[in-house]
């Protein structure tokens, strides 16, 4: 059976400390817990609507060790249509660290592993074009990006849906436009679209509009979100929630905001319910584990 949505980014290991304080330079603070659990930005989301009944395949590598193999593991249990994944033989499966304070704020360190040597040639064009669409997010290195953008241009049928990430966002609009000039939908954070345009998230997303995108879901944290297609925009007020972790909101609020697309849901309908998947995910540690299921959401 065809996937409604195939996901293409990064998968890594998470590896969750909680501490007291968000560390700077010189400084010195202790740590009160520690979670593992599987991440990657698109794999979050692919895994998000799959929980929300949605057909899932993702485009991806992994190395062959116990990182890898609990991975995959879970995408399988998840129900993500896993045959767009490769294996290395050599090197090692990808691994974020990261650091979550007492208000849910957190720091990342990405070890890219074999991610960075996922190239064009091992990816199947069939198998990504047969999707509604392509959720695009970010890779460290510059030959899985290269991939993505040969993939983009050779497609036929699939949508573009993109979320750019800090690492992308920080190459500008001239880098990325092989992949904005084909995106249907862009989901960037606050921090990021200013990255990408040099303009605040109003007048950058107009400047996004300008270049052939034509849906932008600015995710703004706490405040909610920012959606425009030019015809209409909406401010969209997030759910007064006191997060345990913000660790994979973002990606939660794609799942939320795709999903919508994908029952034909309004503008307006799509941001709430981003905002909504999203609220559920930061009231657990991990980027998955407050994931809800279709039946835990009201219907909008």
């Amino acid at each position: 059976m065809r996937p409604d949505i195939v996901g293409f980014g990064a998968l890594n290991l998470d590896k969750l400390y909680r501490v007291s304080r968000i560390a700077e330079a010189g400084d010195e603070t202790f740590v009160k817990g520690l979670t593992i659990s599987p991440g990657g930005s698109a794999a979050n989301t692919v895994v998000g609507l799959s929980r929300l009944g949605v057909r899932t395949g993702y485009i991806g590598k992994l190395a062959r060790d116990i990182e890898g193999d609990y991975l995959l593991k879970d995408l399988q249990r998840e129900k993500v249509e896993i045959s767009g994944i490769k294996h290395s033989k050599h090197g090692r499966t990808g691994v974020c660290i990261g650091f979550i304070d007492d208000l849910g704020e957190r720091v990342l360190y990405i070890d890219p592993g074999v991610n960075d040597s996922l190239k064009f040639d091992e990816i199947r064009l069939e198998y990504a074009d047969s999707s509604k669409f392509l959720h695009l997010t970010s890779f460290v290195g510059g030959a899985p990006f290269d991939a993505q953008k040969r993939l983009v241009r050779n497609l036929r049928r699939a949508e573009i849906c993109l979320d750019p990430g800090e690492l992308y966002s920080k190459k500008g609009i001239s880098v990325l436009s092989p992949l904005l000039k084909r995106t249907l939908a862009i989901l960037p954070n606050e921090k990021e679209i200013r990255a990408l345009t040099k303009r605040g998230y109003k007048e950058g997303s107009r400047t996004l509009l300008s270049l052939g995108v034509e849906l932008v879901a600015v995710k703004l944290g706490k405040r909610g979100c920012y959606v425009t297609d030019a015809k209409e925009s909406h401010l969209i007020p997030a759910s007064k929630i006191a997060p345990k972790d913000t660790t994979g909101a973002g990606d939660a609020f794609c799942a939320g905001f795709i999903y919508g697309l994908l029952h034909g849901k309004d503008l307006y309908a799509c941001g709430k319910l981003g905002n909504l998947v999203a609220s559920r995910c930061i009231e657990e540690y991990g980027a998955r584990t407050g994931l809800p299921l279709l039946a835990d959401l009201p219907r909008i």
